[in-house]
């Protein structure tokens, strides 16, 4: 199965490169900020499935540089799903819980009212609402806390200050379920695998998240200990750490949906943590 990916150099692209034989735009070409000119990249494709796994991602920036935010992470991927409708192509396109505004201690079930607090998740509610309003096989795939043992995330900063400092502090208001980026990648692939074989499956928007929940506090703990590491984690408001953009408390993504309807389970987060990341902080 051949699938036109962009984002490949990301955490999510990174890790669709294991799992499909992949067809990657020229990097001067798949230009986000160009919307018609990646349209026309998928109008080339001889790719089974396209997957959007590029994004504006820096939460922060995209306060002052809304415009840019919106054209990367709504404009361009509405245009790669008309395209997509237009070929008959499966669009696979990534999302985020920061479509929701954090309130409540639940997980988020796909069809709550949508409501961002930050530039960044109005961008991404409005990437949602234009891909899934092309027409076509299109599915939305809302995950949180992205990592990997490469690029920059969160739990891979932790570790390698944890390798300097004898405590850390971190948040523990805010609670989620950490998302390996290969489990992201492999879920698309089962996907991707089942849109093929059965063409009738209808897009729509799903949710997949890692287990089980914790707070980011409690995040850096187990990751510490599986590290074998000593460092001491010590919890803080979120107000510790101000920040341009706001942040959502409540990140827990229920994940029944894309369970019941495509036969994916929540992966377990802690089992991919050991010794060895140490080596790649």
């Amino acid at each position: 199965m051949k699938a036109l990916i962009f984002g490949s150099t990301g955490q999510v692209g990174t890790a669709l490169l294991q799992h499909f034989e992949a067809e990657l735009p020229p990097r001067a070409q798949a230009n986000f900020l160009k919307p018609e000119r990646c349209a026309d990249i998928v109008r080339r494709t001889s790719a089974d499935v396209v997957i959007n796994a590029a994004a504006y991602t820096a939460v922060d920036a995209a306060e002052k540089d809304y415009e840019a935010a919106v054209t990367v992470n709504a404009t361009t991927p509405g245009a790669l799903a008309q395209a997509c409708a237009e070929k008959s192509l499966p669009l696979f396109h990534i999302s985020t819980d920061y479509v929701f505004d954090g309130t409540g201690d639940e997980g988020w079930r796909e069809e709550d009212p949508v409501s961002p607090i930050n530039a960044y998740g109005r961008s991404k509610c409005l990437g949602e609402e234009a891909v899934l309003a092309a027409g076509g096989q299109s599915f939305v795939l809302r995950t949180s806390w992205v990592f990997s043992r490469a690029g920059d995330n969160f739990v891979r900063t932790m570790l390698r200050l944890a390798g300097e400092r004898k405590s850390l502090d971190v948040v523990s208001e805010q609670v989620g379920g950490p998302t390996f980026a290969g489990d992201i990648a492999a879920a698309l692939h089962m996907m991707a695998g089942k849109v093929i074989n059965a063409p009738s499956i209808a897009g729509g928007l799903y949710h997949f998240a890692g287990a089980p929940e914790v707070s980011r506090a409690d995040w850096v703990r187990e990751a510490i200990n599986r590290a074998g590491l000593k460092t001491i984690v010590r919890d803080v408001p979120l107000s510790a750490f101000p920040t341009p953009a706001q942040r959502p408390l409540n990140s827990r993504l229920n994940c029944d949906k894309i369970a019941a309807d495509l036969g994916i389970k929540r992966p377990d987060w802690r089992r991919v943590i050991n010794r060895d990341w140490l080596n790649d902080t």
